[in-house]
C-alpha cells in the first residue's frame, strides 16, 4: 500500500509540474487577494492587524477551492480512475495519496508564503507563527473535505459551482478556528485552544474523508 501511495503521489506531482499554469494559479490568487486589501483599506496599521487573520484565511479557503474540480477529473477523463477502482489496494489509500499531492501543490505554497505576506499587515512574530501553524493544520483539512465534494460532483456539468456549494458549509469550522487562533494570539489571549480544535478537525478529516470520498467515487463512476 505504501508503494502505491508513494507512486500515485509522485505521478500527480509530476503531472502538476507539467501543468505549471494550474500550479501557479492558486498561489497567485492567494497572493493577489491578500495584497489587495492593504491597498484598498489604506495604511492604518491597527486596522490591518485587525483584519489580517480573516483576510488570510478567506483567501486560503478560496484558493484551495480553485483546484478542487480537477482533483479527480483528469483521472476520470483518461480512464485512470477505473484502474484505481479495480486496483488491489484499498481505494481510500489511493484517495489519500491524491489529496496529499493536491495539498503539496495548492496548500503548502500558501503556508510558505504566509509569513512574507504577513509583513504587509505589520503582524507581530507570535501572530505570524500562529498563522503558519494554523494554515499548516487547516489547509490539509480543507483538501480532505474538498475531496468529498469533488468526488460527489465528478462528471457533472457545472461541477465547480456544485463543489463550492457542497464544501463551503463544511469549511466554516476550519475558517473560524483558523482565524480565531491568530486573533487570540495577537490579542494576548493565546490561541492554543483554537489550534487544538484545528488539529482535531484534521484528525477527523484524515479518518473519515478518504472513506467518504472513496464511496462517492464508486457512485460517480457507475
Amino acid at each position: 500500500m505504501f508503494n502505491a501511495f508513494r507512486t500515485l503521489v509522485g505521478r500527480d506531482l509530476l503531472l502538476a509540474m507539467r501543468r505549471r499554469s494550474d500550479l501557479f494559479t492558486t498561489l497567485f490568487f492567494f497572493v493577489i487577494v491578500v495584497s489587495l486589501f492593504p491597498l484598498g483599506i489604506g495604511p492604518e496599521l491597527n486596522t490591518l492587524r485587525l483584519i489580517a487573520p480573516g483576510v488570510f484565511w478567506v483567501a486560503a479557503l478560496l484558493a484551495s477551492m480553485l483546484a478542487l474540480e480537477r482533483l479527480f477529473a483528469i483521472d476520470y477523463e483518461d480512464g485512470a480512475l477505473e484502474q484505481m477502482l479495480l486496483a488491489p489496494q484499498p481505494l481510500f489509500v489511493l484517495v489519500l495519496a491524491k489529496v496529499t499531492a493536491h495539498w503539496l501543490v495548492t496548500g503548502l505554497p500558501l503556508v510558505l508564503m504566509a509569513p512574507l505576506l504577513g509583513l504587509q499587515y505589520d503582524m507581530a512574530n507570535d501572530a505570524l507563527l500562529a498563522m503558519v501553524i494554523s494554515l499548516l493544520l487547516g489547509t490539509p483539512a480543507l483538501s480532505l473535505i474538498g475531496a468529498i465534494g469533488a468526488a460527489l460532483t465528478l462528471g457533472l456539468r457545472g461541477g465547480g459551482v456544485l463543489v463550492s456549494l457542497l464544501v463551503l458549509p463544511l469549511y466554516i469550522p476550519v475558517l473560524i478556528f483558523g482565524s480565531g487562533s491568530v486573533e487570540a494570539t495577537a490579542s494576548g489571549l493565546g490561541g492554543q485552544g483554537h489550534l487544538l480544535m484545528l488539529g482535531a478537525i484534521l484528525i477527523l478529516s484524515l479518518l473519515f474523508a478518504p472513506l467518504a470520498a472513496s464511496a462517492a467515487l464508486r457512485i460517480s463512476a457507475e
